[in-house]
């Protein structure tokens, strides 16, 4: 498959949205598919339903709901373990979506693969962090953890509709220095 800038560009964007469902499931999913709905993002054949309006309505209410819960001390942990497939979903159906290949397998694959895995350790990221901030604050800065998360799956969500690649640079930066982070972690906890 030869890569030229539009196929570089839809495949960035699905990083950007995928990462951006480890902030919050429900953020990017609503953005892709009011961008959609309003003629501003074109979804692949199989995915356009993400722009009618029952599945805006869905995305709507599950991002409110998404959005406050988070707001609930301790429950905020919880969601954690709830939010971190679902984030993986998402982002494989964000990624699944763009991705210009005619190989159904092949989409699905790179979907889960690149689209699941930025998600996924966003959403760890964003756990341990959530973690740490209920460790050391009793959970009185939780809600600070919260609204940049919402804040940054909003705006990475609407900044990757305009620039996709720097999004997706922005995001593998992110990306790389949470596993970083995690890997230093899982080192300091082997050698005790």
């Amino acid at each position: 498959m030869e890569i030229n800038m539009e196929t570089l560009s839809a495949i960035a964007l699905g990083i950007g949205l995928s990462a951006s469902t480890g902030f919050r499931v429900f953020i990017p999913l609503l953005v892709a598919g009011l961008a959609s709905h309003f003629g501003i993002l074109t979804l692949g054949e199989n995915f356009v339903w993400m722009g009618s309006v029952p599945a805006l309505i869905c995305f709507g209410v599950a991002a409110v709901v998404e959005v406050l819960a988070y707001y609930i001390p301790f429950v905020d942990n919880l969601i954690d373990s709830i939010a971190t497939p679902l984030a993986v979903g998402a982002g494989t159906l964000l990624m699944t979506s763009l991705f210009p290949a005619e190989n159904e397998w092949m989409k699905w694959v790179l979907g889960f693969v690149v689209g699941g895995g930025a998600a996924a350790t966003i959403q760890s990221g964003s756990a341990l962090t959530r973690l740490l901030s209920t460790k050391f604050t009793a959970g009185t800065g939780n809600p600070v953890v919260s609204t940049s998360e919402g804040i940054a799956a909003m705006g990475f969500s609407l900044l990757s509709l305009v620039a996709p690649i720097l999004v997706a640079v922005l995001l593998i930066i992110f990306i790389v220095v949470i596993l970083r982070l995690i890997y230093r972690k899982l080192l300091k906890r082997q050698k005790y």
